[in-house]
């Protein structure tokens, strides 16, 4: 009796060995969200976002000189709605005037004092000049009674007549002196007149030329088409409050519809798989039906920093092969650029794709698979991967099944290398 049930207990404890191993030392195949590798078509995108533009518009600017007249910064005060249709000559859009305006007064005062300095130029030269004329014409006379009492004298004593003759050439040198400093006094009237003249002439240059660019205030249409608000340096729109810059007084553009494209950003890990003229599969949020193709046309070298974070992001420009009246502006398009494509491959998602380190510290991936009613860790060889999946070269095959998560137990798993797998 003793050994029927020692032989009992000790079946007991091998069949609880057992069952600990399978649950314990062994994940069980089971309640694990699983999928089967597909094989088929593949395609590598880099999906992102983007903005309708045309490739060609007409800029609507600003005052073109405002920096010669001082002026470097200048807000929008009216503004039309973006969208507008305008005709050539159509108000568009006014700029702050008050700047340019107190400038203008001040040259309108210097303008009016050297106006008034001219007048009194003139007028003191004139007074000065009339009292010379006076004097000379005194001097002729006193020399011309001089002139007669010298030729009265030739009768008179030697004495006499010398005297006269000496008072006759001093009223010459006299008249010949004053005749001198009438010239000079000519002479420096005209400087005087002429420095105070050239002063009124350049204000009152000036002050055309700052009418000319205050006219340039109110911004009127180049040509014909609809307006789309300039974008500043961190990409939001030019609207009234917004500064515009002397040295870019770019209020707004005039596009060129018959050619569009998406401008769109890429990050610094993706950015290295995108290539000119990768075909691009191109959504509008506006429209999700309408479906259009297009080709990269541009990837730039320089990254720029990304708004509100410190990751860096490369501009995309994307060309639409064709374009229609629905396609605006400013439109969201969501992009999917063709970076390969395998017309046959056997991919999972990447939820089964798993790393770790082998013993040589070597970077080898696997995956959870299903082998029979156990899981063991199945190394595997993978190709190009896009969002969701990844290709895998070697190590599976399409009847596998894997697992989508991490399974209960994963460290005690069977690792089993492509090799093996082989075997």
């Amino acid at each position: 009796m003793k050994k029927i049930i020692i032989t009992i207990v000790i079946l007991a404890l091998v069949g609880a060995a057992v069952w600990a191993y399978f649950n314990f030392f062994q994940a069980v195949a089971t309640d694990y969200v699983t999928a089967k590798p597909v094989y088929g078509e593949f395609l590598s995108l880099a999906t992102t976002t983007g903005e309708l533009r045309a490739k060609n518009s007409m800029e609507i600017r600003g005052p073109q000189h405002a920096r010669s007249v001082g002026i470097w910064q200048m807000k929008i005060t009216k503004i039309v709605e973006e969208g507008t249709i305008v005709k050539e000559g159509d108000f568009v859009a006014e700029l702050d005037k008050s700047e340019i305006m107190t400038k203008i007064k001040d040259i309108q005062l210097n303008i009016q004092k050297n106006e008034s300095q001219f007048l009194q130029s003139k007028l003191d030269s004139s007074l000065t000049l009339s009292s010379a004329r006076d004097e000379l014409e005194n001097l002729k006379f006193n020399m011309e009674e001089k002139k007669l009492l010298m030729e009265q004298s030739k009768y008179e004593a030697p004495s006499i007549i010398r005297q006269a003759e000496i008072d006759y050439e001093r009223i010459q040198r006299n008249f010949t002196q004053s005749q001198k400093n009438y010239q000079t006094k000519v002479k420096q009237s005209i400087a005087k007149i002429r420095v105070i003249y050239t002063d009124l002439v350049k204000e009152q240059q000036k002050l055309q030329q700052y009418n000319e660019v205050l006219a340039q205030f109110t911004i009127l249409a180049p040509a014909e088409g609809m307006v789309i608000y300039a974008r500043e340096w961190n990409g939001r729109r030019k609207v009234v409050g917004s500064t515009v810059d002397a040295w870019y007084p770019i209020v707004a553009t005039l596009p060129d519809l018959t050619i569009m494209e998406s401008v769109t950003y890429v990050n610094e890990v993706d950015i290295q798989k995108i290539k000119e003229k990768q075909p691009v599969k191109i959504g509008l949020d506006a429209n999700p039906d309408k479906q259009i193709t297009g080709k990269v046309v541009k990837v730039a070298n320089i990254g720029e920093q990304k708004s509100g974070s410190n990751a860096k992001v490369f501009e995309v420009v994307i060309e639409l092969t064709k374009t229609d009246s629905s396609l605006l502006p400013a439109m969201t398009t969501s992009n999917e650029i063709l970076i390969d494509k395998l017309d046959k491959a056997l991919y999972i998602p990447l939820e089964g794709l798993h790393t770790e380190n082998n013993v040589d510290k070597e970077k080898v991936y696997f995956v959870y698979k299903k082998d029979k009613s156990k899981i063991v860790k199945q190394e595997v060889k993978i190709g190009i991967m896009n969002q969701n999946e990844v290709v895998i070269e070697s190590g599976l095959t399409v009847d596998d099944e894997i697992l989508l998560s991490e399974p209960d137990g994963k460290a005690e798993l069977e690792f089993i290398t492509i090799a093996n797998n082989k075997k």
